[in-house]
């Protein structure tokens, strides 16, 4: 089966074993076990905690030679897992504490999917994240990049901190859709159903990241699906970080035979040690999905992909 990953965080994502070669390459001595560092344990407990874990990736990822290496890997990852499409996600102002800028930081991640996908055919797209606890302008400068590179930037995010409001990014996302430039949205994932209404209303997303807690909101719910809005669940990741308790509490299930657009993706491969294989396993173990249920959510992303 062909399968589409649309929510997958590069930094989240890097393969352990090139977080140990990079980090040695810089002569950056760790602290202990990259698995340690970068692999989040099954009680970490909260999205603030699981997000720590992504720390020595950026610490590695500071330069074209690794921004490019670990872009390129994730397409091979992909292809090794059967995806045909897949859309990497990054927040390029994260990796310029070594002097690169936003815009040598995008070229990088650009040539190794380029790269990845001469090698195995996977088509890929590459988003660019606004992050909600930085200062709006960052948001309009990454905004600004993302539609000057629109040769190689297929849509616009928001994620971090969802107990921020995203209103006041708004001006960087309406820059966006001004040119035609897609966008989802970090929300419903440590935020309740407003967070998904102001996506939806106030920032004009077309899907939503993770929004496991719409379910509380009937209305909501009826326009997400009238509105055939894209839901990326990444279950695995929803259950370390307690968006949802227990991955029977998830709503993937009742969602998709209600209707909805329900897609799976992994959100972050090494932060939460999965593949879209494992999560699609862990589903049909819980639900008793087959391949049906899956080949409806692989026709929810190919439908809703940006590229």
């Amino acid at each position: 089966m062909n399968r589409y990953e649309l929510h997958c965080h590069l930094d989240a994502s890097v393969r352990p074993d090139t977080i140990a070669a990079l980090a040695a390459e810089q002569r950056l001595e760790l602290p202990t076990s990259v698995r340690a560092l970068a692999v989040a344990p099954p009680d970490v407990g909260s999205l603030h905690a699981f997000l720590s874990y992504i720390d020595v990736a950026l610490d590695v990822l500071q330069t074209p030679h690794a921004l490019r290496r670990v872009a390129a890997e994730l397409v091979a990852d992909w292809h090794a897992d059967g995806v045909v499409y897949g859309e990497a996600r990054f927040a390029p102002q994260l990796h310029t504490r070594a002097g690169l800028t936003i815009d040598d930081a995008i070229d990088a991640v650009a040539a190794g999917l380029a790269d990845g996908a001469a090698a195995t055919g996977v088509r890929t797209g590459l988003l660019l994240c606004c992050l909600r606890h930085q200062e709006p302008s960052v948001s309009m400068t990454v905004a600004d990049a993302a539609v000057r590179r629109r040769d190689v930037v297929a849509g616009l995010d928001l994620a971090g901190d969802e107990r921020l409001p995203g209103l006041p990014h708004r001006e960087a996302f309406d820059l966006a859709q001004s040119v035609g430039l897609p966008v989802t949205i970090h929300a419903g994932e440590a935020a309740g159903p407003a967070s998904v209404w102001e996506a939806l209303d106030v920032l004009g997303a077309r899907r939503i990241g993770h929004g496991v807690r719409s379910t509380s909101d009937a209305a909501l719910l009826d326009r997400l699906r009238r509105d055939l809005v894209a839901l990326e669940f990444c279950p695995r990741s929803n259950v370390l970080t307690r968006a949802v308790p227990t991955l029977t509490a998830h709503p993937a299930d009742r969602l998709l035979r209600a209707g909805l657009q329900v897609t799976v993706s992994t959100d972050t491969r090494t932060t939460a040690d999965t593949t879209l294989t494992a999560e699609f396993d862990a589903l049909a173990a819980t639900f008793g999905w087959t391949g049906v249920e899956e080949q409806l959510c692989q026709d929810h992303a190919a439908r809703a992909a940006f590229r």
